[in-house]
């Protein structure tokens, strides 16, 4: 069985023309081509473009997603990483939803505050591995004893900052304006200013903020923190420049 690519254009909510572009590019051919010209897609092309929109929202450009699906091309295997992923990004946020409607009804009703209640699912914890293989378990446990150190004013604020240089570095990237000028690179000089704030990284070192940059890219999680790899790789090359010229 197939499908005409008006209908999945309908039933994917992307367009046409979105799908013909997929196709031009080498992303998702249509399974056949009709006397009439139409594009038609079958099963495995339906479950190749429910990847892509998937990684589409995590924020991925379609040059890392075409990377992304040439290197796991067993799709069952590929979703079920993506679910599992999904799923735990479901419950982090339910938990998330929940702490902040139990904040707003404090405030609301002049109740006091729950500081047990107000950060779950603001799990810092969740990269503990991966911090720990990069960098040393020493690394973690600074920093893990440095955060658990934090009021929870401090911890809000903490959470301010990091939010404000993630929404201005996306802002920068969209705006379109140059790695090397100033304004991305008084962002840049923010960014490693808040690194070296982070006791148990290296901070103000050109290899880890060149290497970070280079992991925002690489790691659509934390792409996503930039508008996506277009944002990312505008924040790479922007720290790149900061560290040749200052570290």
């Amino acid at each position: 069985m197939d499908w005409s690519i008006q209908e999945i254009a309908r039933h994917a909510g992307t367009t046409s023309r979105a799908l013909r572009h997929y196709g031009d590019i080498g992303l998702l051919a249509p399974s056949r081509i009709g006397s009439n010209g139409y594009r038609y897609y079958d099963e495995q092309a339906l479950v190749k473009l429910q990847r892509i929109l998937l990684l589409r929202d995590l924020g991925l450009g379609l040059p890392a997603i075409a990377g992304v699906l040439t290197a796991s091309t067993e799709p069952v295997a590929a979703l079920g990483t993506h679910l599992d992923w999904l799923r735990r990004e479901r419950d982090r946020l339910a938990r998330q939803i929940a702490a902040v409607e139990e904040t707003l009804k404090a405030l609301k009703g002049g109740e006091q505050l729950m500081a047990e209640k107000m950060f779950d699912g603001f799990d810092h914890t969740q990269y503990q591995e991966e911090v720990e293989e990069r960098w040393g378990k020493e690394a973690y446990a600074t920093s893990d004893a440095w955060w658990r150190s934090m009021s929870d004013a401090e911890k809000a604020k903490w959470q301010e900052r990091v939010s404000a240089l993630g929404s201005d570095w996306a802002a920068a990237a969209e705006s379109g304006i140059a790695p090397d000028s100033d304004g991305a690179q008084t962002l840049a000089e923010r960014h490693v200013q808040w690194l070296s704030s982070i006791p148990g990284t290296p901070g103000a070192v050109k290899e880890y903020v060149t290497g970070l940059g280079d992991m925002y890219v690489a790691d659509e999680r934390f792409a996503a923190n930039y508008g996506g790899v277009a944002g990312a790789e505008f924040v790479r090359d922007a720290l790149a420049v900061y560290a040749d010229r200052h570290l």
